[in-house]
């Protein structure tokens, strides 16, 4: 007859395979290998949010170039076309700056591994420090954004989207300025003053004057993003080498 198990010796029972874990390193061979591969897995998770963002670019940079070959190559196009291709890389910038706070929390782990581990190792300067072990093993048991949502958003548009920005709005003031084309090719309408300006920026019900101040208004947003500079910034967001 086999005798009954105490209740601490089955709450031992149960809980000894959930304590139970994969080894951990035990030699400084063991250690170095394991720094070593999980290098290599944050550069390829960098790497690969790196390249969503540059596909998010260059669907920006395709659609500016599509809505301006559709609108200045037509005379008889509405200006509108520029005012919806504001509205597409608008959307893409914000898409584009969420994957840039994935993307920047990566890079921040790979740099402190390449600074504080790889570069002393390459050429020590003073005591070895532990602080770039204890800030990734933070990082890894909770990850956290190193940057806010707008922090991103203005980032990505000082880098890139500044330009596009400007680049429509210089096309969409051509297009505004210019005398109308009738069907058959003739100019009519010429533009004389702020009056016809005002009348061919109309855009549907709506009257040219409140389209002209939505889009001074949108583009001091832009210029004030533009040339805003963060207070705190993250791990080399400003060095010599940085996205």
């Amino acid at each position: 007859m086999s005798a009954e198990l105490s209740p601490l010796t089955l709450e031992t029972e149960t809980e000894l395979p959930e304590r139970q874990g994969p080894p951990l390193p035990q030699t400084t061979q063991e250690t170095i290998n394991t720094i070593v591969h999980y290098y290599r897995g944050e550069m390829g998770r960098m790497a690969g949010w790196r390249d969503r963002i540059d596909r998010t670019s260059n669907w920006a940079i395709t659609v500016v170039a599509a809505m301006l070959s559709v609108s200045l190559s037509t005379p008889s196009s509405h200006h509108g076309v520029l005012l919806f291709a504001i509205l597409l890389i608008s959307l893409l910038l914000l898409i584009e700056a969420r994957r840039y706070r994935f993307f920047d929390v990566y890079r921040a782990r790979v740099r402190q591994l390449e600074r504080g581990y790889f570069a002393q190792i390459l050429a020590p300067e003073g005591m070895p420090s532990l602080k770039w072990s204890a800030s990734i093993a933070k990082s890894l048991r909770k990850p956290a954004f190193l940057m806010s949502y707008r922090e991103a958003v203005y980032r990505r548009l000082q880098r890139n989207y500044c330009w596009m920005y400007l680049i429509l709005l210089l096309a969409w003031a051509l297009k505004i300025s210019s005398p109308k084309i009738s069907s058959n090719g003739e100019p009519f309408g010429h533009v004389r003053s702020w009056a016809d300006v005002t009348e061919n920026a109309a855009l549907g019900p709506l009257p040219g004057w409140t389209v002209m101040i939505g889009v001074a208004l949108f583009y001091v947003l832009v210029l004030y993003a533009s040339l805003h500079k963060e207070h705190h910034e993250g791990e080399l967001a400003h060095g010599e080498v940085h996205v």
